[in-house]
């Protein structure tokens, strides 16, 4: 069971950016994501859609690859690095043609072989910071 469920949630990161389809065959009706880059929890596949799209429609060349998986019973830890060049409007911010790497962490809960429930947290502000969005620290400086 613990395998299966590592294959479904790799298949929703790392497939969808070729076949947002997977989307429908995996994500319950009943799914709710909770991403802490956002203000309000994504619901459906369709919310999961949406989510995907607006990253896919901003990252030429988008893709996320797994990294590491732990499962236990009805849940899976995930680790993952996503990268593209940022190629279209994000959150307000034109195109800048930088490539983006950044990583996450997503927490996947699985019913009857579907995504019901996720929590995922990332390195937004990394993101924003490679697209010039928000500025970086300085470096400190010795006397």
């Amino acid at each position: 069971m613990a395998t299966g469920n590592k294959e479904i949630v790799r298949r929703v990161l790392e497939d969808v950016w070729k076949d947002p389809g997977v989307i429908d065959e995996l994500v319950s009706s009943d799914y709710v994501g909770y991403d802490a880059a956002l203000p309000e929890p994504i619901r459906g596949p369709q919310g999961a859609k949406d989510n995907y799209k607006q990253y896919s429609d901003a990252f030429e060349g988008a893709h996320i690859r797994v990294t590491d998986q732990i499962a236990e019973g009805d849940t899976v830890a995930t680790r993952w690095e996503g990268r593209g060049r940022h190629t279209g409007e994000l959150m307000g911010v034109p195109p800048t043609g930088k490539e983006v790497v950044v990583e996450g962490l997503n927490f996947t809960r699985l019913q009857d072989g579907k995504i019901i429930e996720e929590w995922s947290n990332w390195d937004t502000l990394g993101m924003l910071q490679q697209i010039g969005a928000v500025p970086t620290a300085a470096a400190a400086q010795t006397p």
